[in-house]
């Protein structure tokens, strides 16, 4: 089934990647069989990720730049990272309700995924979604973040640009981003900027921006202004884009960012698979059940209970 699934996607086939993204966000082993077939024809796409907090206007952001991006005769995957219902574990919003109008542009896969309580502000999955969007063949990715506030710097390791979306009206926020987003941006981006307040938004990060130090030949941050309702700004937006990505290019940068974002999810994934076989081997057990008691106690330290732990699994084959 899962070989099935993984030669359609590789054909394009956006029912078949959907049903293998779904079987890797249940943790299906289907799932991971399918994806090492796709594995070694993905590399390809353009990675971004747009990141910012709640009310930024991401999700019309994201709506209007999928549009500039299909002028361009340019595939989209989009990875829609929504809040998890603390009940079900599902998604509180969905794609279809933010980009219904992309719905039979076939030249458009719009994924929506629960974060499940990961923390980080991405789902998971995410990143073997974006895996999968890659071997379909899709030009441009763009993973949208929950918008947490700046512990949202998880999207770092999975893109090759990072927008930083803001809006008027922040007041003292946007100096509270200074020690969290706002290190992590490649474009900053004020939405909303028909509304009062936009230039000293403007101003303020430019200023923040310019205390950094970077080197001579260091890609310097543009800020943006949009007002993504009105579609104004998105064309300049894209242009911004693709300047980073030639920079990228041009610097050698984004053949490291490939190299470290598939070194993060190789370690991630160890930790995963470690982490399964230490508590699969021993979950039941009675020292197992000592550990916790002495745990639960305070008569042994977590650091010591985890090297206890680990002392008695073997890691060979």
């Amino acid at each position: 089934m899962s070989r099935d699934y993984a030669e359609q996607a590789l054909q394009g086939n956006q029912l078949a990647g959907a049903r293998l993204i779904r079987l890797l966000e249940d943790g299906d082993p289907a799932g991971v069989e399918g994806l090492k077939i796709l594995y070694p024809h993905t590399g390809k796409a353009f990675i971004l990720g747009i990141t910012g907090p709640p009310g930024a206007g991401k999700s019309t952001l994201v709506d209007r730049v999928v549009s500039e991006f299909r002028r361009r005769d340019l595939t989209v995957g989009v990875v829609a990272v929504d809040p998890s219902s603390p009940f079900s574990g599902g998604a509180i919003l969905g794609d279809r309700i933010r980009m219904q109008r992309h719905a039979t542009d076939a030249g458009v896969f719009v994924r929506s995924m629960a974060t499940r309580g990961h923390l980080g502000g991405l789902s998971k999955a995410a990143g073997e979604a974006v895996l999968v969007l890659d071997a379909m063949g899709y030009n441009v990715i763009l993973i949208e973040t929950v918008g947490v506030g700046q512990d949202e710097v998880e999207i770092v390791d999975l893109a090759h640009t990072t927008a930083v979306i803001s809006l008027p009206g922040m007041g003292d926020d946007i100096q509270a981003m200074k020690a969290g987003i706002l290190e992590i941006g490649d474009v900053f981006v004020v939405n909303k900027a028909d509304k009062p307040g936009a230039e000293q938004v403007v101003r303020q990060l430019r200023v923040m921006l310019e205390m950094r130090n970077r080197a001579h030949d260091e890609w310097e941050p543009p800020v943006l202004q949009t007002v993504a309702v009105n579609n104004q700004g998105i064309e300049e937006l894209v242009d911004g884009f693709f300047r980073h990505r030639q920079h990228l290019a041009d610097s050698g940068v984004l053949v490291q960012r490939k190299v470290a974002r598939e070194m993060h999810f190789f370690r991630e994934l160890v930790k995963e698979l470690a982490a399964e076989r230490v508590f699969g081997a021993l979950d039941g057990t009675a020292d197992y059940a000592k550990l916790v008691e002495k745990l639960k106690s305070r008569s042994i330290d977590p650091y010591s209970a985890a090297e206890i732990l680990l002392s008695k699994v073997s890691f060979h084959p």
